[in-house]
């Protein structure tokens, strides 16, 4: 998705400057795997998603997308502070579209992308949700392109602290009973997402091992 191709996917006729602050901020030199490659991932896999059965209120849910890492710095907050941009930014619009409930409901989901664990009878969560983490089910290649782009995230933190940080957080993914919700993904995406993960955790536990010889 081109950079033309991503501004027309803003899913408002209106608020024009607010999306291109949002895409500015996605395209930030700063930034290495959080970034408008993996915003433009998230919107397919979204439409993959609705492709293929899942039934979700798609301007709440593509807004939220546009949202939910627009702030990223690598601090906890973080999905705090998107929320709280999505909320000012889009209360401010005079857009008949986007009511108290629309904004309301992207501010939820945005804050959702933190855990990534909605109930089962949450549709538009499952589905944001699903997207965001699709990652975990790409092909080897791009797998390992996105492990390198998050480490270059944290560059900021030594080799110990990082491999114990990024475990925590693969395992804490694995403990899930099912790491996606809607019906497709969890047929196609979640195999390839666990056997994903069970390779970095080795390869985790390996590096770990190896630095206490």
């Amino acid at each position: 998705m081109d950079d033309d191709h991503l501004l027309a996917s803003w899913p408002l006729t209106t608020g024009e400057e607010v999306r291109d602050q949002l895409a500015a901020a996605y395209g930030s030199p700063d930034r290495d795997y959080h970034d408008t490659r993996h915003l433009t991932e998230v919107l397919a896999r979204l439409e993959e998603l609705a492709g293929r059965g899942a039934v979700f209120d798609r301007l709440a849910v593509v807004l939220a997308a546009w949202f939910h890492d627009g702030v990223y710095d690598g601090e906890r907050d973080a999905e705090e502070r998107s929320a709280a941009w999505a909320e000012d930014a889009l209360t401010a619009l005079v857009d008949p579209a986007v009511d108290e409930a629309v904004v309301a409901e992207v501010v939820r989901l945005v804050r959702l992308t933190e855990t990534h664990r909605p109930e089962d009878d949450d549709a538009n969560g499952c589905a944001l949700s699903d997207a965001d983490l699709a990652i975990l089910a790409a092909p080897r290649g791009r797998y390992d392109e996105y492990v390198t782009a998050v480490r270059r995230e944290f560059a900021h933190l030594d080799e110990e602290t990082f491999r114990g940080g990024r475990a925590q957080v693969l395992r804490s993914l694995a403990e899930k009973e099912h790491l996606f919700h809607t019906a497709w993904a969890r047929e196609h995406w979640e195999g390839p997402a666990r056997a994903n993960l069970a390779r970095e955790l080795d390869e985790l536990s390996r590096a770990t091992a190896s630095a206490r010889v």
